[in-house]
């Protein structure tokens, strides 16, 4: 074959020679299906007495593409000789080889001018990932398949991508991802900063966790949602709220353009325990509430979650209580009424002799 065709002809010229010749293994050829089934279809080969068969394997690199959906009685195909029988006149063809030979092409020229090429990631191993390109295999290191080392590259897997080829050479063509997502993110970062405002709201991907907070991608830049800033409750690590790969809706707090900082929040104002108590539970209120803490000086009950409120031990009984675990535990559901709450110190007195005295009063 490489008698007749030239790396410098174009691929017209390249299909035209390989028609005029006789055929023979990497001739590629016109062919018009005949029939389908689910392995495998057969073709007639233009020019030639010879039919041909492609199996599914030949014809898409997709593991779950069906053959009834990827061609039909009478479809044209243009397809790569793999194996030729001359006794029987049936050979061996494949769909998938003539794109990796006319797709091969593309990608060198793509590799010499920088060109911006797309693909399907197929798999991922110990290395990176490996990206189908117009029927060529490329391999993404996985130093530039993520922006981020402790990104999970293998879920890129299904995925389909924006690559650069680095270097092509025989069987060895290597890619990477992160070239364009960082050109794609500068972009996005110039537009973020030129935009920002405190309060505004967006939409971001939950990239990282630390013990004290999350990083969230709001479109090229990370910023910090500290753990404070997840929720109402009191939570010891922020995974109790969100996890990596999350997409949250988050405003603006601060930032600093200088240092490139941003600091985000994530609760909602609505949600907030001390605004619902105020609407919902006025000063008066009796509720049973579980004990949640034992101290000398009372006992805490959860009001609703992220409010405790004290009962005073001098407002556990009217009978003198010496010691509050004598009376009470932790678990314990009480009646108890709201005598005052301090929102400003965000403390809270509860009683449950004052619902006791009630008692005795209906009496």
């Amino acid at each position: 074959m490489s008698e007749e065709i030239r790396d410098d002809m174009s691929f017209a010229e390249m299909l035209e020679a390989s028609e005029a010749k006789p055929l023979y293994a990497g001739k590629i050829v016109k062919a018009k299906v005949i029939s389908v089934s689910p392995t495998e279809c057969v073709v007639g080969i233009d020019g030639s007495k010879h039919t041909g068969v492609v199996t599914l394997r030949e014809m898409s690199h997709d593991p779950n593409a069906k053959m009834e959906d990827l061609v039909k009685v009478d479809d044209e195909l243009d397809l790569v000789v793999v194996k030729t029988n001359d006794q029987e006149g049936v050979d061996t063809l494949s769909r998938v080889r003539f794109e990796a030979q006319k797709g091969m092409k593309d990608v060198a020229e793509a590799a010499e001018n920088g060109t911006v090429m797309e693909g399907d990631v197929m798999e991922a191993n110990k290395g990176g990932v490996v990206v189908n390109v117009k029927g060529v295999r490329v391999f993404v290191p996985r130093s530039q398949a993520t922006m981020r080392r402790d990104e999970d590259y293998t879920k890129l897997v299904g995925q389909h991508v924006k690559l650069v080829i680095t270097e092509c050479a025989g069987r060895k063509i290597v890619g990477s991802i992160n070239k364009v997502t960082a050109e794609a993110n500068k972009a996005k970062r110039e537009e973020f900063w030129a935009n920002v405002e405190v309060g505004k709201k967006y939409k971001g991907v939950v990239k990282s966790l630390t013990s004290y907070g999350a990083f969230v991608d709001i479109g090229g830049v990370d910023g910090l949602c500290h753990i404070s800033e997840l929720s109402w409750s009191n939570i010891k690590h922020p995974s109790e709220v969100v996890n990596v790969g999350d997409e949250i809706e988050v405003y603006v707090k601060s930032y600093d353009p200088e240092n490139q900082k941003v600091s985000l929040g994530y609760k909602k104002e609505e949600d907030n325990p001390w605004v619902k108590l105020e609407n919902e539970v006025p000063v008066g209120t009796e509720f049973t509430a579980p004990v949640v803490s034992i101290t000398k000086f009372g006992a805490f009950v959860r009001i609703m979650p992220g409010i405790d409120g004290l009962v005073h031990i001098s407002e556990i009984s009217n009978e003198r209580v010496n010691k509050v675990s004598d009376v009470l535990k932790v678990g314990d559901e009480v009646r108890v009424k709201l005598t005052n709450v301090d929102f400003d110190r965000k403390r809270i007195s509860l009683s449950m002799k004052a619902c006791l005295n009630e008692d005795t009063d209906a009496e």
